[in-house]
């Protein structure tokens, strides 16, 4: 596969800044569609996964058509190209459906910091395989970038009723490894549009063979049982809820995760771990403007922190190639 082509510095910063935003996005419209604060959840986590990842699948596909009919030579070059992977498209669908179900079973809170704790360190392992090293002032850096994460949502880590679903912890544990590997696989795609699209788009056999068993099971329970579970084991699904899985995949991931396979090629492996801890601040601060939420000092204090220690990874010894 030929290298990706160099970013500008204010392309690459544009496109990380977008993912990241997206990033956000999509973690709100998780959080209003699997929410069990209600009686009933607009939609089960099944559902909002197959939904989600079928939008974007969709999405992709007219990108990549309104892309390639700007140049028929492009098109055919694209289609005899191999793009993506069916690894990748595995590890997509297994961090899909996994932050799925663990956002039934956790706070936003605890999940937050399951999955992005995962995420770092999936990522950083596996550069240190790969043979990339930290050096002092990077691992400085991303001390303080996840210590300030870490402070940010502990007030929420312990659950109000005293203890914390084991469950839904692997659950987040395992979605986090699955995007930290997803993220790493997309380092130097030539077409990050392409390789994307395909990825969700070998994602619907995994979709539909995941609804066919929850089909099964929802079958083979009892109607109380059903109607109890948290394990969203049941089909549960509203307008409002269908309208968020669809706007969470086809534009927080499916164009989201387009940019970010772009961004990656000015990216080190190090540095794309450290910047998605931007994310949950992005989020907060989304709350603040579109929820109403208010804007308190320990959040102040913990953008503070956060911030300056990806400053130092940034200005580290490694700096972001952005030529």
């Amino acid at each position: 596969m030929a290298p990706a082509s160099p970013l500008s510095r204010s392309a690459l910063t544009f496109y990380t800044l977008i993912a990241l935003i997206a990033f956000a996005a999509n973690s709100v419209l998780c959080r209003l569609a699997l929410s069990n604060e209600q009686a009933l959840p607009l939609i089960d986590p099944s559902s909002f996964t197959a939904i989600r990842l079928a939008s974007g699948a969709l999405m992709l596909a007219l990108l990549m058509h309104l892309s390639s009919t700007k140049n028929r030579t492009t098109l055919n070059n694209s289609l005899a190209q191999p793009h993506g992977s069916f690894l990748a498209a595995a590890l997509l669908f297994v961090y899909a459906i996994g932050f799925s179900y663990a956002y039934v079973l956790l706070d936003t809170a605890t999940g937050a910091l399951v999955l992005f704790a995962a995420v770092q360190m999936s990522m950083m392992l596996m550069s240190y395989i790969q043979g990339h090293r930290l050096n002092r002032l990077e691992i400085l850096g991303a001390l303080i970038a996840f210590a300030g994460f870490g402070y940010l949502v502990w007030p929420s880590v312990v659950v109000a009723h005293g203890e914390l679903s084991i469950t839904g912890m692997v659950l987040m544990a395992i979605s986090g490894c699955a995007w930290g590997g997803y993220t790493l696989l997309g380092k130097g795609t030539a077409k990050p549009l392409f390789a994307t699209g395909y990825n969700f788009i070998r994602t619907i056999p995994l979709v539909l063979l995941m609804l066919a068993l929850v089909w099964l099971l929802s079958g083979l329970m009892p109607v109380d049982a059903m109607q109890s579970t948290s394990a969203g084991l049941a089909f549960n699904v509203s307008s409002q809820g269908v309208l968020l899985a669809i706007l969470s995949g086809a534009l927080a991931s499916g164009v989201g995760y387009a940019l970010w396979y772009q961004a990656l090629s000015g990216l080190s492996a190090n540095h794309a771990a450290v910047l998605q801890l931007l994310v949950p601040v992005i989020a907060a601060v989304g709350g603040v403007i579109f929820v109403g939420e208010q804007l308190s000092v320990h959040l102040i204090l913990c953008a503070s922190i956060i911030l300056f220690g990806i400053a130092l990874v940034i200005v580290a010894k490694q700096p972001i190639n952005f030529n």
